[in-house]
């Protein structure tokens, strides 16, 4: 090991020396890496081609009133894959915390970031069997991967207070987010490319956004390679032992954890703060090539574009609100981007149909504050978690996070649902910024830091 470089058992690295910063440069290099492995799929298959593509596959299985029928159900065809983003919580509530437990009992939290990741991709990769009226494949496909991604999230971001000290979070942060928005621009480029000239390439529309799919999934899989390599499982020292590694063991500790949660009140605002705000954040993710396509009736290619022009302005955005974060504190820079996302999900509902430059002055209002919002919400998050329960507490935190919340889904799916009208879905969302808002402003953010029992940064 590097002169200058202790492990804790708290699972915590002292670095003052030159040898100890080389060691967190090159482990955050690494877990930067995790960001741009998977964020192809959360541009490229959640935000721009599975929407719209799933709900013509289940409008192809729909009955003359417009219905699918799942298990006997009776569920509109457009509002099958909100449904199925909703559905994929329970699978992740099972799942994140049980995996968060056991990850730092054990230490070993790349074994299982690497089974997480590599169910994700696989299951990505699937989708190019998704067409004809397949559409149960694709909700499973897409709850398998949703899932896989939010565990794989638990993990990749409990490594950030392990390998950034204090002051550096909110760069590690939003830089972490600034090559996951690379990647996903890059990646779209190509999709554009595919998807705009496929008939010179001699393959179908279908075939087009199949191949999109699947590639997300390949991408994923290669590049998550990176911080397997760099990044290092700590020892657990006392929290670990005899049994430690069995799932009855997880479940106890899981158990312990979110009666140890009780302790920290003031992280759980935080946490419902975010869990609120950040629930709208990915409705609006998720659900806005659907509006586009289906409400402003706009073609695959203006989504393309516009998505990409979401990733562009998200690599900026995201420095820009970690430089903001330096001057202003994380806590007031999210406040302010969460004001400007109320503004613009409520212009959003006024967009007229067929005129695509008023959705693309939509996507580069949304890309400004997206990456922003979500890289200083994590890092602010990292100094409220008790040293040595990182991925516990991180597995509520991702509960939210990646397209993962319930809440948002369902109610854009019933709002759709119960009056026909996609503006009447996107309005709703309003209120979880307001909402989130006004918890957020209620949180003492230095207290809360001081009573997790972390440094409290200069600025927060």
């Amino acid at each position: 090991m590097s002169a200058g470089t202790v492990d804790r058992t708290d699972g915590t690295q002292e670095g003052d020396g030159p040898g100890g910063a080389a060691v967190r440069r090159r482990e955050q290099r690494g877990w930067y890496f995790y960001d741009f492995a998977c964020s192809v799929y959360s541009t490229s298959v959640l935000t721009v081609f599975l929407g719209p593509y799933l709900t013509t596959v289940a409008k192809a299985a729909a009955d003359a009133d417009g219905f699918v029928h799942p298990l006997g159900i009776p569920v509109r065809a457009g509002s099958v894959f909100a449904y199925a983003v909703s559905v994929s919580v329970v699978v992740a509530v099972l799942v994140m915390p049980l995996v968060g437990a056991v990850a730092d009992r054990t230490g070993r939290k790349k074994p299982l970031l690497a089974a997480a990741a590599y169910t994700g991709a696989g299951a990505t990769a699937g989708m190019f069997f998704l067409d004809g009226d397949r559409y149960l494949l694709g909700a499973l496909l897409l709850i398998v991967a949703n899932a896989a991604q939010s565990v794989s999230m638990v993990l990749y971001n409990a490594y950030l207070p392990q390998i950034a000290e204090p002051h550096e979070r909110d760069r590690v942060s939003s830089r972490g987010w600034a090559f996951g928005y690379t990647s996903g621009a890059f990646v779209l480029v190509l999709n554009l490319v595919l998807y705009s000239g496929h008939e010179s390439f001699g393959i179908s529309e279908s075939t087009a956004v199949r191949i999109c799919l699947a590639s997300a999934g390949l991408w994923w899989g290669a590049f998550t390679l990176v911080p397997l390599r760099r990044l290092r499982d700590r020892r657990v020292g006392a929290r670990g032992g005899e049994g430690a590694g069995r799932v009855g063991a997880g479940w106890r500790h899981l158990i312990a954890t979110v009666k140890d949660m009780r302790r920290h009140p003031l992280t759980l605002s935080f946490l419902l703060a975010y869990l609120v705000y950040n629930d709208g954040v990915q409705t609006v993710i998720s659900q806005a090539s659907v509006y586009g396509s289906e409400e402003l009736g706009l073609d695959q290619t203006t989504l393309i574009t516009a998505i990409l022009l979401v990733q562009v302005l998200a690599v900026a955005g995201a420095l820009g609100m970690g430089r903001l974060a330096q001057r202003f504190g994380a806590k007031r820079t999210i406040l302010g981007s969460l004001a400007a996302w109320t503004l613009t999900i409520g212009a959003g509902y006024f967009l007229p149909a067929g005129e695509p430059v008023w959705f693309y002055a939509l996507a580069a209002a949304i890309g400004l504050v997206l990456g922003g919002s979500q890289a200083l919400s994590r890092s602010l998050f990292s100094h409220l978690v008790p040293r040595g329960k990182e991925a516990e507490y991180f597995s509520v935190y991702e509960m939210s996070d990646r397209g993962m919340s319930w809440l948002g889904p369902l109610v854009f799916g019933l709002a759709y649902q119960l009056t026909g009208s996609y503006r009447d879905a996107i309005i709703s969302l309003v209120a979880f910024f307001a909402v989130g808002f006004a918890l957020l402003v209620r949180v003492p953010v230095r207290r809360a830091v001081e009573a997790a029992g972390n440094p409290v940064p200069e600025r927060i």
